[in-house]
């Protein structure tokens, strides 16, 4: 009885293949010292695809179903084997399994920066990441092309050639598009629609096909990125003279809340205007003097009275600038009494100061 249990175990009656691994692609029936019995059953689960090697000729390949193996179900092999009629004898064959379901969120990315030239910035690095999925879809030409006579061949096999190929993708997408890197980074979509179309030719290549594709980020370099938003930040605010104005509006809040308050910015400005108002009277007889046939008055002997003269003319008003100035201050105060930060009390009060100063 141990010889005949031993003689039975040499043919193979049952030919399937559970997916034991989670990212196993391709997997070889065990076949050594075992023999295909005439009229075997092979089932191909859902997801799955199975291939008959003869010799290492690639023969017949098998969707999911249940088959009974024959000269029937077996047309290539059988012209292989030189089978002219049904065989009845056990037959060699080597049986690939392969798992055709979706391959999901595969992660793919640049581990060193890559240089490209921008429109914009000259010659820069960047990094890019994201995701893709695939999945296998011609085991023929993956069999040939990638696993081969392999028990075993993995996802994580794949990984590093898939990842690679994303990343030359990526450089040829931006040598070839003439895109400043501005617009690629704000419209991810397109570019990872420009970046698939590089891609697939490759997965086809290997009898894989590419379902998605997504870009999840495209960064600069921290220095370059830093440059990027001074010059985002210089757009927003113009012209220098709107930065200044911008600048003043925010500082008079924090100084009301400063020793002195209010009170002490309404000095200050006061007293701009009335060193604004003597350099304005200083210009004016400085011009004066400079005038033809202006005469100087008599030098004075020592101890001599004053020799009367015409009443001195009343010193210039504040010029222009200093109207002005005065102007633009109570238009920022007027501002604060909208926010509430200084009374209509306290901006009466700097009003009249401010106005006496003109007077």
């Amino acid at each position: 009885m141990a010889l005949m249990d031993f003689i039975k175990k040499q043919f193979i009656d049952v030919i399937h293949w559970t997916e034991e691994g989670e990212d196993v692609l391709a997997y070889r029936f065990p076949m050594q010292d075992f023999e295909i019995q005439s009229g075997a059953q092979l089932t191909v689960r859902e997801s799955q695809m199975a291939v008959f090697i003869n010799e290492g000729n690639l023969a017949d390949a098998f969707a999911p179903g249940r088959y009974k193996l024959t000269t029937q179900t077996l047309p290539l092999l059988t012209n292989l084997m030189n089978w002219d009629k049904l065989f009845a004898s056990p037959f060699k064959s080597d049986v690939y399994f392969f798992s055709t379901r979706l391959r999901l969120d595969r992660k793919w990315g640049t581990p060193n920066p890559i240089t490209i030239r921008d429109k914009d910035f000259g010659m820069v690095r960047l990094r890019a990441f994201g995701i893709y999925s695939y999945r296998l879809t011609d085991p023929k030409i993956f069999h040939k092309e990638v696993s081969g006579t392999r028990d075993v061949f993995t996802v994580e096999d794949l990984d590093g050639q898939l990842r690679n190929t994303m990343i030359a993708a990526i450089t040829a997408t931006f040598g070839s598009s003439n895109v400043p890197f501005i617009d690629m980074a704000g419209n991810q979509l397109e570019f990872a629609k420009a970046v698939r179309v590089h891609v697939e030719p490759m997965f086809t290549r290997l009898g894989l096909t590419l379902d998605s594709l997504v870009v999840e980020n495209i960064s600069l370099p921290e220095e370059i990125q830093k440059m990027l938003d001074t010059r985002i930040g210089m757009n927003m605010l113009g012209d220098m003279n709107r930065y200044t104005q911008y600048q003043t509006a925010n500082a008079i809040p924090i100084a009301a809340g400063n020793e002195g308050g209010l009170a002490g910015i309404g000095a200050s400005l006061a007293a701009g205007v009335g060193i604004g108002g003597q350099m304005a009277a200083g210009m004016a007889g400085a011009m004066a003097a400079m005038q033809p046939g202006h005469q100087a008055p008599p030098a004075q002997a020592p101890g001599a009275a004053p020799t009367p003269g015409p009443a001195p003319a009343p010193a210039p008003a504040a010029g222009a600038n200093a109207t002005d100035e005065v102007m633009a201050t109570l238009e920022k105060l007027h501002g604060l009494v909208g926010k509430g930060i200084l009374s209509q009390q306290e901006f009466d009060a700097k009003k009249a100061e401010l106005l006496k100063k003109l007077a």
